[in-house]
């Protein structure tokens, strides 16, 4: 397949400018950085998190009167997807445990290592397969300050910065202090991180980074990360029991009001079920499948904001819901490939952005969302982006020049996923540039958490994409990867003590939350027929359910 011959001419002209800008690169020159003034022009004018169209706020719950995309207010204004009684809900119990992990990533894997470790029996319950999370996809890397040169002083500050300084200072904290002691967990665990030849851990920068402390294994490092993390888990079978395909639906209480378990949906079955836990914890990741605005995302198939549905109705306030993560360079061809995540790490290295006209408009270390304001600017403003032939738009990416710069191979040595992934297509990244746009990439905002992870419902804990707070209203490259295994960690060590002094626990689960969160719907006027979570995105075209009249669908479940 490759390119088109229309767009084979296009790249003649990103190869005619190719060399100026290497010669430029080797002498250490780049394109002027905007100013603090200029950055915050173009995402006033170009970022989506900046318009008023398609967000509304919330009447309802902890959070009512914050604005937030619509596609998530529909959610949240949802009605349950069932509601049980009391005596129903004893009946349902199909296991007990110390500590209930929802989500089967890296945060929610995490959380059940360190409270397994704190001597807690675990139940990790995950609605798709074990790992099958955003984890897996990140692949540039994990910041953490390990270099003599570095510190968590430094992070702190690049971490602060790159959230506009909007960030939850103590969450900050908590995230850089831990850095270094998560990256030597994970290489303890048996994480195989890139290194130089005299076995030093390899570090790059990233964007938004003063230092380099970017850690990586190769353009897989996610992958990487879970594989250790998952495989850790399932060797400790004594102290944690793993359940696939189980969707939580709603959280329990006990008539102290405290988190006492878990309802959940049994995917293959179709079965409603029960966990009476001590302590819960939901690591549910983001909501890049909602779709906000439109924009292709490079979330994986069950990122639909359950866990923060649920949360919310449980009593947990929202932070930063506002702020959604658009990647700047997303794939916008081959069609086949729309939305999946080209890691900054191409920019790392040194591949420049560049327009129609193959000239660079943009500083490639500019922070994720000014990245991606001026690559919209450039497309929707200056019409300078590539026209595919389905009508998307998008920049040239010029991979190639790492050929040059980094020595011939490093594109397959270095990003050999990628290479993979365009390879299936002709395509072949070492020799052309990849076209690219903003994709949806990440959350900022989540349900609301101290240090300790805890959310302010008694034995209910928060981590990874599903909290909010610690990036701000933006997230530098290689701090998912980390912010999922720190508050995993805290999240699961805290849950586990939190258990061991708990007295005097309620044997009666209740809903009444619930039904409180329903009766302030109506009092607010909401009349609807919608239910959550989501579970699973819905892409069946309309003109199909219109024909399904046997079938009541609500996303993708029956």
């Amino acid at each position: 397949m490759g390119y088109t011959p229309e767009m084979l001419e296009l790249i003649k002209r990103v190869e005619k400018s190719r060399p100026e800008r290497i010669e430029r690169a080797k002498k250490g020159e780049h394109f002027t950085p905007l100013t603090l003034a200029g950055r915050e022009e173009v995402l006033g004018k170009f970022h989506p998190d900046y318009k008023k169209e398609g967000r509304r706020a919330v009447k309802v719950g902890p959070s009512k009167g914050e604005s937030y995309p619509d596609e998530f207010v529909d959610l949240l204004e949802s009605k349950s997807r069932l509601l049980v009684d009391d005596a129903a809900l004893q009946d349902l119990v199909a296991y007990e445990t110390d500590v209930l992990v929802i989500g089967g990533g890296g945060a929610g894997t995490s959380a059940a290592l360190l409270a397994a470790e704190h001597g807690a029996k675990v139940v990790l319950a995950t609605k798709l397969r074990h790992g099958d999370a955003n984890t897996v996809m990140a692949e540039g890397g994990i910041q953490g300050a390990t270099q003599e040169v570095d510190s968590p002083y430094f992070h702190y500050l690049d971490v602060i910065g790159g959230g506009h300084f909007t960030n939850t200072p103590e969450l900050v904290e908590a995230l850089t202090h831990d850095a270094p002691l998560v990256i030597e967990w994970l290489e303890r665990l048996g994480m195989m991180f890139d290194k130089n030849a005299d076995g030093r851990l390899r570090v790059r920068h990233g964007g938004g980074t003063s230092r380099k402390r970017m850690h990586s294994a190769g353009d897989m490092t996610g992958s990487e990360i879970m594989r250790v993390l998952r495989d850790e888990a399932r060797n400790r079978q004594d102290m944690i029991t793993i359940l696939e395909f189980s969707a939580a639906v709603e959280i329990l209480k006990d008539t102290q009001g405290r988190c006492a378990g878990a309802l959940f949906y049994n995917m293959e079955t179709e079965e409603y079920f029960a966990i009476r836990a001590k302590a819960t914890v939901v690591a549910t990741g983001g909501y890049g499948r909602l779709h906000v605005q439109g924009f292709a995302t490079t979330n994986h198939y069950g990122a639909t904001a359950d866990g923060l549905v649920i949360g919310y109705r449980a009593g947990v306030p929202l932070a930063f819901m506002h702020s959604t993560q658009y990647h700047p360079t997303g794939v916008a061809f081959p069609e086949q490939n729309i939305g999946l995540l080209i890691t900054e790490k191409v920019r790392g290295l040194g591949a420049n952005l560049l327009n129609i006209n193959g000239e660079q408009f943009v500083f490639e270390r500019e922070p994720r969302d000014v990245e991606s304001a001026c690559i919209i600017q450039e497309c929707l403003d200056r019409n300078k982006g590539i026209i595919t032939p389905t009508g998307r738009i998008g920049v040239w990416l010029d991979s190639p020049m790492i050929e040059v710069l980094e020595g011939p191979g490093a594109v397959k040595q270095e990003l050999p996923a990628k290479y993979i992934q365009f390879m299936r297509y002709d395509i072949d990244i070492s020799k052309v540039p990849m076209l690219v746009y903003p994709t949806l990439h990440y959350q900022n905002g989540g349900l609301q958490i101290n240090n300790l992870t805890e959310t302010g419902v008694p034995g209910l804990f928060g981590a990874g994409e599903a909290s909010g707070g610690v990036h701000g209203e933006n997230r530098l490259m290689g701090n998912s990867l980390l912010d999922i295994t720190v508050f995993g960690r805290r999240a699961g060590r805290s849950a586990a003590e939190y258990v061991k002094g708990l007295e005097n626990q309620s044997s009666t689960l209740t809903m009444d939350h619930v039904r409180q969160f329903h009766a302030e719907l109506q009092a607010a006027g909401v009349e609807t027929n919608r239910v959550s979570p989501l579970v699973l995105p819905n892409y069946t075209r309309e003109e199909t359910m219109e024909k399904q009249l046997t079938t009541h669908y609500q996303g993708g479940m029956r």
